[in-house]
Parts: structure tokens; C-alpha cells; sequence
């Protein structure tokens, strides 16, 4: 699988942006930065890992990362990635803890605007000084994300090992009790390690995952009766459903071409 250094930032400036393309596949290994970063993909789906904690990123959202935040990416599709990066002084208004929130047009702009902008020969310092202030501004005001999905510690290989196949294969076709002999472990005991290190039973779970893989299928403008139908969904009705709940809009909201087909 190939994989991906992160850029290494070593100018004096107070913010910088980076425009890079990355192919479906590319894994980055766990780093940190000694600058803040807002990473953002204007096309293509990233997996973030941060902490015990993975969070799916489409177009819709990006994810803030305070200095010195350890954090991996697997690129779900190819992506065109557009990062902010600021100099730890000047985000002390913001969050103190890593982050996802959602991207307006406004804020997608001026990624995009800033990243283009800092390719270019003829830097326009001014623009870019004013651009970097209403991004922050912007970032500070932006709503929230609720979509992440707990991951546990590795000190039970079993329960690792059952999260790690579920995220590969979140279809409700496949039961707890099979997921569970699979690892060689009792129904039990690994409701009891769900509970206890992710702080949710194993249904409320694989629902998150689900979500996760859904929202990156629809980014990429798979139908909504194409994911449904790989979760183990044989109505797409029933997984709508399951996705206004949980997520409070329906799926054609992350991609306006999708329909709902039989």
C-alpha cells in the first residue's frame, strides 16, 4: 500500500496552505505537526484517525487538529486535498481539542481561494493576510460534527480484531454472535469489552460505522440503493430511515444526485 510523508513546516509566516492530490489507497502513518491544521479534501473521501476516535471526512466537513495532534489519514478515494496550517500563536480562540465541522460555501472558498493563492508567483500578501483572518473567524463559528466512531485500545487483540472486520464489513447480515466466533471470543465477554472500552453495545456501534461508510459512499455518488443493499439493508427505505434518525437529514443531502431506487 503506498503511503505518504506529511509536509514539513519550517518557514517563520503565520499561516500556510497546501494543495496536494493523493490516490485511493495512500495511508499516511501517524504524525503531528507543530502547527495547527485545518485538513480538508475539496473532492474525494479521507478516514482520520485521531486518538481512539476515526472520523469520516467528505467534501461536506473538514477536521481541526490543534498542535502537535497525532493523527493518521487513509484515503478512501483520490483526493484533492486543500490545507490550512497556523502558527500555534495565532489560534488560541480556538479549539484546544481536535474537531470536525461542517464546510459552508463561504469556508470551502477560501480554503480553496488561500491554496491557489499560495501557488502562485505573485503572492498577494494582503489578500492572503485578510482571507487567513475570516477563515478563522469562520472556523470558529462553524456547526459541529456528531459523526465519529469510537476505536478501542489494543490491549484485547479480540476486540480490536472484531472492530477492525466490522469497519471492513459493517453489513447487518453478519450477526454479533458470528462476528464473536470469529475472534474466538463469548458473546459476553465482548459486550462487556464494547461497553467498558467504547462506551456503547456492539448494534449502536456498527451503526456509526455504518454512517461513516455511508456518508463516504454518497460523497463519491454511489446510489443510496447500492449502500443500503452493502449493509445489509435489502429495503432502501429502511436505511433512509436509519439515516434521517441518526443523522437528522436524509441521504440525498450529502449528494443531491441520489435517488432512492428499488
Amino acid at each position: 500500500m503506498p503511503k505518504a510523508r506529511p509536509p514539513e513546516l519550517d518557514d517563520d509566516a503565520d499561516a500556510h496552505a497546501l494543495a496536494r492530490h493523493y490516490p485511493r489507497g495512500l495511508r499516511i502513518d501517524p504524525h503531528s505537526h507543530t502547527w495547527a491544521q485545518v485538513l480538508y479534501a475539496v473532492s474525494g473521501v479521507m478516514w482520520v484517525e485521531v486518538g481512539r476516535e476515526a472520523l469520516v471526512v467528505p467534501p461536506q466537513r473538514a477536521v481541526w487538529l490543534p498542535a502537535g495532534t497525532l493523527h493518521s489519514i487513509h484515503m478512501m478515494s483520490q483526493v484533492e486535498m486543500r490545507n490550512l496550517y497556523f502558527h500555534a500563536r495565532n489560534v488560541g480562540h480556538l479549539s484546544q481539542r481536535s474537531d470536525v465541522f461542517e464546510v459552508n460555501a463561504l469556508l470551502r472558498e477560501l480554503i480553496t481561494s488561500i491554496a491557489a493563492h499560495e501557488q502562485t508567483e505573485a503572492r498577494d500578501t494582503a489578500y492572503l493576510d485578510a482571507a487567513y483572518r475570516l477563515a478563522m473567524l469562520e472556523l470558529k463559528q462553524a456547526p459541529r460534527s456528531s459523526l465519529r466512531i469510537a476505536l478501542p485500545d489494543t490491549s484485547d487483540r479480540r476486540l480490536e480484531a472484531l472492530c477492525r472486520a466490522v469497519i471492513q464489513n459493517p453489513s447487518i447480515a453478519i450477526s454479533f454472535e458470528q462476528h464473536a466466533a470469529s475472534v474466538g471470543a463469548s458473546v459476553r465477554t465482548l459486550a462487556r469489552l464494547f461497553t467498558r472500552e467504547l462506551g456503547v453495545g456492539f448494534a449502536e456501534w456498527r451503526r456509526q460505522v455504518q454512517l461513516a461508510v455511508a456518508v463516504s459512499g454518497l460523497a463519491e455518488g454511489q446510489p443510496v440503493s447500492s449502500i443500503a443493499r452493502s449493509l445489509g439493508f435489502f429495503q432502501p427505505s429502511s436505511f433512509s430511515d436509519m439515516f434521517r434518525r441518526e443523522l437528522g437529514t436524509p441521504p440525498t443531502a450529502f449528494d443531491p444526485g441520489n435517488t432512492l431506487s428499488a
